[in-house]
């Protein structure tokens, strides 16, 4: 799918403010004890930050996997984003899936906890490059 400039940019937007929408319901489910749903929405809260990136930058994944593996190629490989931030992404990815298919895995809190951190940094360092670029 070919887009212009516009409507490159509004979804960029839109896709940084689900980033953050998703990223503020955390908490609430942190409180709740709610560990394998706050699992996935950190992933995702993430996510939508890497697809707004992706998109900016004129790429596209079919696939969940396929947006880390582009992720890595485009922007870690390269230096552009380090590789510890980045490490949040792939983190999250094998935690929701883990969490979303596999019955057997118990998210635990130390699991999710661990990660909030990363994925606040990690939402902030793409809003900063994307703003940047």
């Amino acid at each position: 799918m070919r887009l212009d400039e516009e409507e490159r940019a509004a979804i960029v937007k839109i896709r940084l403010q689900q980033s953050r929408e998703t990223y503020a319901e955390i908490g609430i489910l942190i409180d709740n004890k709610l560990w394998r749903f706050a699992a996935n929405r950190l992933y995702y809260a993430c996510y939508y930050a890497a697809q707004a990136l992706m998109i900016q930058n004129g790429h596209q994944a079919k696939t969940h996997s396929g947006l880390v593996g582009l992720f890595g190629l485009h922007f870690v490989k390269t230096g552009k984003i380090k590789d510890d931030t980045a490490s949040a992404l792939q983190a999250l990815f094998d935690l929701r899936l883990k969490g979303d298919y596999d019955v057997w895995v118990d998210v635990k809190p130390e699991m999710v906890l661990s990660l909030v951190e990363p994925a606040k940094n990690f939402i902030e360092t793409i809003e900063k490059f994307i703003l940047e670029n």
